[in-house]
């Protein structure tokens, strides 16, 4: 969006790009706030923007990246519970009242958000379009960068 050059570093997870961007051996990269906060709050890295649409509950005062100046940028992380094909609804239906009522626990919320994390929910019927639209977004991209799996 901003003609920004990079270049990739292939890392096998994201402990290991932390522990060299926390080591100077890289100057910048995108992890989860999962990842990053703790690192964030001993001083010894800077976080300079969340990736997200809105600003992130838990950092209230970084600004998203649009807001730091890439209009439209947003990219949002999500963690999602999948079942086999076939499971009936009732069983997806359970599952997912328990998820939720876990997640809507304040107790829970809260340690959700002190590592970071906006802990926001999603009905089945809701995630299945979403996860598609997802799914043709970042393929759009993956084909226009011609990027390849090695």
């Amino acid at each position: 969006m901003t003609g920004v050059q990079f270049v990739h570093v292939p890392y096998k997870g994201t402990a290991p790009s932390i522990l060299d961007l926390v080591a100077g051996r890289v100057s910048v990269t995108s992890a989860s706030a999962i990842s990053t906060m703790p690192h964030v709050k001993t001083g010894k890295l800077r976080a300079l923007a969340v990736s997200s649409a809105r600003r992130s509950p838990s950092v209230p005062e970084l600004p998203t990246v649009a807001e730091a100046g890439v209009p439209g940028f947003a990219v949002d992380q999500w963690y999602a519970l999948f079942a086999p094909t076939g499971t009936p609804k009732d069983v997806i239906a359970k599952l997912y009242g328990e998820v939720s009522r876990t997640v809507a626990n304040r107790d829970v919320r809260e340690r959700l958000l002190a590592m970071g994390l906006d802990p926001v929910g999603m009905p089945p019927d809701e995630f299945a379009p979403y996860l598609r639209s997802e799914t043709e977004k970042w393929g759009k991209l993956v084909r226009a960068a011609g990027i390849k799996a090695n």
